[in-house]
């Protein structure tokens, strides 16, 4: 943003047209736009399917007649079968591709579709372009910033726990949203020397692992006071173990997006904090993006699209959780 601060103008104009109603198309009568989703959404984060069904309702809402073929993995898929899947789409001759950068394995297969020129590339989930590819990026990246995110979640956390914390950090797969979730929290605690690392796991973003690495950490070290966890199945895992432990009320868990399960789990008690994504800003940023390269107005879309965040905790009030849940699943619902 500050090598290209043209980009700052074009992303709040394009931030406040996500916020508005869908505007019917008037243009010529479009042809029939392709569109393929190759992403990670075998998992209980709403994140994926709630962005597609968003994508989906504010294309019909516009006017714009679509095809959309979905292709699912798990995060810890292999990368021969990430590739099989990709193939798979790319045979489909889609207008538009909408897959993820996750991992370094992700960036050999994202530079194989940017050498191609076609489709056009979607990058979800991801709100930092590389700058080695240079001149050549995707279409368009769209998320929610991970950093950002993390930022307001550790200000959050620190309201709780004051000084001092020993905790516990359970990491998904080894890639992008463990560094800008789990080690960017390591990070903004790290001039707090109060706040003590005492282990660390990587659950594949698999309820079962974070269940079984918080039962064999609190085994082996009952001073853990917080747990943080980068993803919605980890923080549900840790809930799992919490409760089986008797220990929800002296460990403080913080949840990772805000969709439906974790919603559900702070209402019971589960978790005591999130930072919760506005997620259909999401699918309607890549439907606004698309209808605007589709009337050739390609200059008025930024590179990155982030969405809103908002912290959500045990005393947030119910009739304030609501509105946000009204705004956040608009399409979804």
């Amino acid at each position: 943003m500050d090598t290209f601060p043209r980009q700052h103008r074009l992303a709040a104009s394009f931030a406040e047209r996500v916020r508005q109603p869908a505007q019917p198309w008037t243009a010529a009568d479009p042809s029939t736009i392709r569109i393929a989703m190759v992403t990670p959404d075998v998992q209980v984060s709403d994140y994926w399917w709630r962005s597609k069904l968003s994508l989906s309702r504010r294309l019909q809402e516009t006017g714009l007649p679509f095809t959309l073929k979905s292709y699912s993995f798990q995060p810890a898929t292999t990368l021969r079968q990430q590739e099989r899947l990709l193939a798979e789409a790319l045979n489909s001759n889609p207008d538009y591709l909408l897959f993820t950068l996750d991992a370094l394995r992700h960036r050999v297969l994202v530079e194989k579709i940017l050498a191609r020129g076609h489709p056009k590339l979607i990058l979800m989930n991801i709100t930092t372009p590389l700058k080695s590819w240079g001149k050549n990026q995707p279409f368009f990246y769209v998320g929610f910033d991970h950093r950002e995110g993390t930022r307001l979640l550790t200000a959050a956390i620190n309201r709780m726990t004051g000084p001092n914390a020993n905790y516990l950090m359970l990491y998904g797969s080894k890639g992008y949203v463990s560094r800008a979730r789990g080690d960017e929290f390591i990070r903004q605690t790290a001039s707090q020397p109060g706040f003590i690392l005492r282990n660390a796991f990587y659950t594949d973003v698999q309820r079962e692992k974070a269940k079984e690495a918080v039962l064999q950490s609190l085994a082996d070290d009952s001073s853990i006071d917080l747990i943080y966890a980068c993803t919605t199945d980890i923080a549900l895992g840790a809930a799992d173990a919490l409760k089986q432990l008797g220990r929800e009320n002296d460990v403080i868990l913080n949840g990772w997006g805000g969709g439906s399960a974790e919603l559900d789990t702070l209402a019971q008690g589960g978790l005591d904090v999130t930072v919760m994504r506005m997620n259909d800003d999401n699918g309607v940023a890549m439907a606004e993006a698309i209808r605007l390269d589709q009337e050739g107005k390609g200059n008025q879309i930024p590179l990155i699209y982030s969405g809103d965040f908002v912290v959500i905790d045990r005393q947030t009030p119910a009739d304030k959780l609501e509105h946000l849940k009204a705004h956040a699943f608009r399409y979804s619902q």
